[in-house]
């Protein structure tokens, strides 16, 4: 029973954080757009399921403080209230004092009162009754029991009222998943005239019962000028737990009168489907009152008389109007279960690999054709479990609106965030080591990239600067662009900066292109001043080393005055690979297939003719290339004829020379021990089908620990 309320409280914290983040997004579209009704409705909505989330899980502090926040967009979205800079600065504050109650270890009880005092201080004096009353106006506390302050009773009916019929049906598991309805209950009573009736029609003996399950379900009457969908909100987080029905009854003079009791008690029951209109037409003769006649006949029990009566108080009859509940389109799973879950794909897909081989070498045609067919199954599977981790990059980039508008804020510059394929999927594991290489990258951009409002306007440029995030898929690789309109990489200062520090020497010729790279050196920086944003030479080394151990690539370009333009060239996925497996040799290893452009021979005349140059002539063009059997000490002759695979490397193509290329190779990356896991050029490791084991190869790192003088004379 622990284990599960844990479940279920992680559950909620996933779920809140989620409304978190969208509220976030919400209130910075908002600033941008402050007449947008939708958006103030979207930011309401997400106050209000927040509140009603925490109430149900015990977090109280929160749904106080929430509720008050919500109270002020209420009248917001009544135009009572204007939507100004200063009603996003303290919201976004609040939703920071959340997401801190949140992760406390006490429900929230341990949060700094005094930063949610002057948040909620701040808000009260945006209200207009507060803002010429004095400073002694007593305000709500910030913990504790709810006293909501802010909240206002209504005048008068700002609408018409509708009632509706509403039954709550709970699943049995409902308490299990860490859900109490009763929070819900209460929040309807709010919603105006409320009577709530409980049926235990499926309550079983006190010997059968089980106190972790739920046997009760409600029926609810309520008049309210809330429509169907803020009743439907009430219920948004536990739609998956419980069947909801509402009905909205109309008004009828007809059956008002004195002598149609009977008749709209029957047609209730009938409407509610507790009887059935057959039923009903052979008990109407008996000259017993009707409740008491369907009870008797054992048709209807008390508690549901009793709701029916409750509707009849309201004097309205009812129309149908059911609405089908909607399928369940997702479930929540945890990150560990999906990585068990690539785990044992993994290691069908090596099982595979054996299957193929041995039934290769058995060269029994029915044995084949099993192993082709469990290989095709085990491919869809695999495409399919990869898939289930994929994650829309649109998430990631939202992050990133607050990061842009706080820190041109505090650096006095005006910027603004647009992005495009944020529905490009990606790994989810990719994707958690990309969030702090990105976060360096952005705020380069900010800081270094884009210049002073009135620098821009001298330059003829828009007064505000725009950061643009991309990203799009190239084959098995997806492309990540950042790009800002600011005023561009000075390769000079650049250099002069890298002379400074030691990092190149002072005869060394570089490519434009190469002093782009430096800025990725350790330490390097161009700031003048040391400042909490930059200076201290930390920031985009640690985003070369984040994308090399992702087994991608970053490449610079820029232009005086225009901008820049950071790519990251990244796998789709870390787990499971297409590889070229080669030999040197007995020993095996692979090449990201993604990376591979061609295969050519390198023959003895052709070394000959390069006079120990290791360049080799591909159609015309010269590419250098890499040992491996000299890089790695493997010992033996090579055979006559090699292999150079050409590969692609920061748009340079580069060989490496081996003795065999032997063809493509499903590929499940193994982590190395840890005697391995800091050699050089080395990833992983991955058991082909005939057990034995191949090394996958780092070729970014294998090229940048190898200093040839023809890979300095290619460009």
């Amino acid at each position: 029973m622990k284990e599960e309320m844990e479940r279920g409280l992680q559950n909620f914290k996933e779920e809140a954080r989620e409304h978190l983040a969208a509220l976030e997004n919400t209130l910075l579209e908002l600033e941008e757009s402050p007449d947008d009704s939708e958006l103030i409705d979207s930011a309401f909505r997400s106050m209000h399921t927040l509140k009603g989330l925490s109430s149900m899980f015990g977090f109280d502090v929160i749904a106080s403080f929430t509720h008050q926040i919500e109270t002020v967009y209420e009248r917001v979205r009544l135009k009572e209230i204007e939507v100004t800079k200063e009603l996003i600065a303290s919201t976004l504050s609040a939703h920071d004092q959340i997401r801190t109650m949140l992760e406390s270890q006490d429900e929230g009880e341990g949060a700094d009162k005094d930063v949610t005092d002057k948040i909620l201080e701040a808000f009260k004096h945006m209200i207009p009754e507060h803002q010429s009353s004095s400073s002694e106006t007593e305000f709500p506390p910030s913990s504790g029991e709810p006293e909501f302050s802010l909240a206002t009773e209504p005048e008068s009916p700002r609408g018409e009222k509708n009632t509706y019929r509403i039954r709550i049906f709970p699943n049995a598991e409902i308490f299990v998943n860490g859900i109490d309805p009763i929070p819900l209950l209460n929040e309807l009573r709010e919603f105006g005239k409320c009577q709530v009736i409980a049926q235990t029609k499926f309550l079983p003996g006190l010997e059968e019962i089980d106190p972790e399950k739920c046997y009760t379900y409600w029926d609810v009457i309520l008049t309210t000028e809330q429509d169907s969908n803020a009743i439907r909100d009430v219920f948004i987080f536990v739609e998956n737990d419980c069947e909801l029905n509402i009905e909205t009854i109309e008004l009828d003079e007809d059956h008002l009168n004195e002598g149609s009791t009977q008749k709209r008690l029957g047609k209730i029951l009938i409407e509610r489907g507790d009887i059935k209109a057959e039923d009903l037409d052979q008990i109407l003769a008996s000259q017993q009152p009707l409740g008491k006649i369907l009870e008797n006949a054992g048709l209807v029990n008390p508690g549901q008389i009793q709701a029916a009566l409750a509707e009849q108080e309201h004097a309205k009859e009812v129309q149908e109007q059911r609405q089908s509940a909607e399928p369940v389109s997702s479930i929540r799973v945890t990150s560990e279960k999906l990585d068990t879950l690539i785990d044992l794909v993994g290691e069908l897909v090596t099982i595979q690999a054996r299957l193929s081989q041995f039934s290769t070498n058995k060269n029994d045609p029915d044995l084949i054709s099993i192993a082709e067919e469990v290989e095709s199954l085990t491919s869809e599977l695999r495409d399919n479990t990869i898939s289930v981790r994929m994650l829309a990059l649109g998430t990631t980039f939202n992050k990133f609106r607050r990061l842009v508008r706080d820190l041109s804020k505090e650096l006095g510059k005006e910027v603004v965030m647009t992005t495009e394929g944020a529905e490009t999927d990606l790994d989810k594991s990719v994707i958690e080591q990309l969030n702090d290489p990105l976060v360096h990258i952005v705020r380069n951009c900010i800081d270094h990239g884009i210049e002073q409002p009135e620098d821009r306007i001298a330059a003829g440029k828009p007064r505000k600067g725009t950061i643009h995030l991309s990203a799009t898929h190239l084959g098995a690789s997806v492309l990540i662009r950042i790009r800002d309109d600011g005023g561009g990489l000075n390769s000079e200062s650049i250099r002069t900066k890298a002379l400074e520090r030691g990092i190149i020497a002072q005869d060394e010729k570089l490519s434009e292109k190469e002093i782009f790279q430096l800025v990725f050196s350790s330490g390097f920086s161009t700031a003048k001043n040391v400042t909490n944003v930059s200076g201290r030479g930390v920031g985009l080394d640690v985003v070369k080393r984040a994308i090399d151990a992702l087994r991608g690539s970053v490449d610079i370009t820029s232009k005086p005055g225009e901008g820049t333009e950071i790519t990251l060239k990244l796998p789709l996925t870390l787990a499971i690979i297409e590889g070229l497996l080669v030999k040197i040799s007995s020993e095996k290893y692979i090449i990201p297939l993604s990376i591979v452009r061609e295969c050519v021979e390198l023959t003895r005349e052709d070394v000959a003719q390069t006079h120990g140059r290791h360049v080799a002539n591909v159609r015309g063009t010269i590419v250098p290339y890499v040992l491996l059997r000299e890089q790695f000490e493997i010992k033996g002759e090579p055979p006559d004829i090699e292999q150079v695979v050409v590969v692609e490397i920061n748009h340079q193509n580069t060989g490496i020379v081996v003795d065999g290329v032997i063809g493509e190779h499903q590929t499940v990356i193994k982590p190395l021990g840890r005697l391995y896991k800091n050699v050089d050029g080395i990833s992983g490791a991955t058991i082909l089908g005939d057990g034995s084991v191949a090394l996958i190869l780092d070729v970014n790192q294998l090229l940048s620990t190898v200093e040839i003088e023809e890979l300095r004379m290619v460009s």
